[in-house]
């Protein structure tokens, strides 16, 4: 397989504990599909529905696929400010030079923004559950009469 923008053959890598293809000269990397869920599972436990769109809109670009030579298409990941490519046959994604570990450090963040806003509804379900509560009410009743 061949770098989409240097034309270099891309050499097997290990990044994040996942094996990817990564060009010696750029230091872009390939990640097929599966492997970028590898890299977002690593951070982030609520799975695939909360991760919300990958791909809100893409615009094509001159790169090619490594495995199919489509032309790759651009787009704001999950909707963040952070730009990459994929091959619109879904053989995978194009990665500029440390984008992955940017992938990690967005899903540890949307966890940790998941986690507070489970957290905030467990706490808002209690009360609601104690303001339904009978005795509640009989103590609001006793005070209004």
């Amino acid at each position: 397989m061949k770098c989409p923008r240097c034309n270099v053959d891309l050499v097997s890598t290990v990044r994040h504990r996942i094996t990817v293809q990564a060009c010696p000269a750029c230091k872009g990397m390939w990640f097929e599909r599966q492997e970028l869920d590898e890299l977002e599972n690593e951070a982030f436990d609520f799975g695939e529905h909360a991760k919300g769109t990958l791909v809100p809109s893409a615009t094509p670009t001159s790169w090619k696929c490594p495995q199919c030579a489509a032309a790759l298409q651009r787009f704001a990941y999950r909707f963040y400010d952070l730009e990459m490519a994929f091959c619109e046959n879904q053989h995978g994604y194009w990665l500029e030079h440390d984008e992955d570990t940017r992938v990690l450090e967005l899903m540890r963040q949307e966890e940790k923004d998941m986690q507070r806003k489970l957290r905030v509804e467990d706490r808002w379900a209690a009360t609601l559950r104690r303001m339904r509560s009978g005795s509640l009410l009989e103590r609001l009743r006793e005070r209004l009469h």
